[in-house]
């Protein structure tokens, strides 16, 4: 996607128009091991695309650190929180300031190395052609591949995704995944009041929603990598929130179907 042109003072740099609607959504809790490193690579993949970190007023001054970095460079912006308020609703935080700002497709990426920002312009390449409205960085459809997970983690995160493509008909194999990009116009419609904003079942309700209004998703492979520092935030509490989530979902569904043949 990147292509480059001489500016009026000879310099290098993107070509106008190129990536320049693309904003990336980086949120990030406890990360300031891994910030300088990430938002290195992500802007070494799209030199013209907006990077917002989203912080959870992070005790190891990951706010800070982001601020810094914004400082010395325009492309680099920082939301900051009042507190850990969850992934998912870090990232509506982020995709209205994207929304707001004028995004014409917004990346969501984990700050933990885990998505390869290398990946990036293959992501959104099939928004760039008109042939997606989501695509999904997918570990699960063929080519995609986990590294560094032991059974357990492998068979919930498989066993997750599984369970929600059945319980609600969608047919992604990777409904788990956080390394998404959305066409702008795609994520605005999704309503983003009443979302269940849980870090795991997020991911899945997202996906359902954009596929309830007929968004074209499209997976690509992904190498997928445990993080390089830090630990999982991953809990038994919040693989439970996302079971009982998707059943509701579907319930709200049949629900309201009923109701629509019973008013006919």
């Amino acid at each position: 996607m990147t292509t480059e042109a001489n500016n009026a003072n000879g310099e290098t740099g993107p070509a106008p128009g190129v990536e320049t609607g693309v904003w990336v959504v980086l949120p990030t809790y406890d990360e300031a091991e891994n910030l300088p490193g990430i938002v290195a690579a992500i802007l070494e993949a799209l030199p013209g695309a907006t990077l917002l970190v989203v912080d959870d007023a992070s005790p190891d001054g990951t706010g800070a650190l982001a601020d810094g970095l914004a400082a010395a460079d325009p492309r680099i912006r920082v939301r900051h929180r009042a507190g850990k308020q969850g992934l998912g609703r870090a990232y509506l935080d982020g995709f209205r300031v994207a929304l707001e700002g004028g995004a014409t497709a917004v990346v969501q990426m984990d700050a933990d190395w885990s998505h390869d920002p290398a990946v990036l312009p293959a992501l959104l390449g099939p928004i760039s052609v008109g042939e997606a409205d989501l695509v999904i960085g997918s570990r699960y459809t063929r080519g995609g591949r986990v590294e560094g997970w032991g059974v357990g983690r492998r068979f919930i995160s498989r066993g997750g995704s599984l369970f929600a493509r059945i319980v609600l008909g969608l047919r992604p194999y990777d409904l788990t995944g956080g390394f998404k990009a959305w066409r702008a116009a795609t994520l605005g419609s999704i309503p983003f009041a009443g979302i269940h904003a849980g870090g795991y079942v997020f991911q899945i309700e997202m996906t359902h929603r954009a596929s309830r209004t007929r968004a074209r998703v499209v997976e690509i492979p992904i190498t997928f990598r445990d993080r390089r520092v830090g630990h999982s935030k991953m809990s038994r509490r919040i693989i439970a929130e996302a079971l009982l989530v998707v059943l509701r979902l579907r319930a709200e569904e049949l629900v309201a179907r009923f109701r629509g043949r019973s008013a006919a």
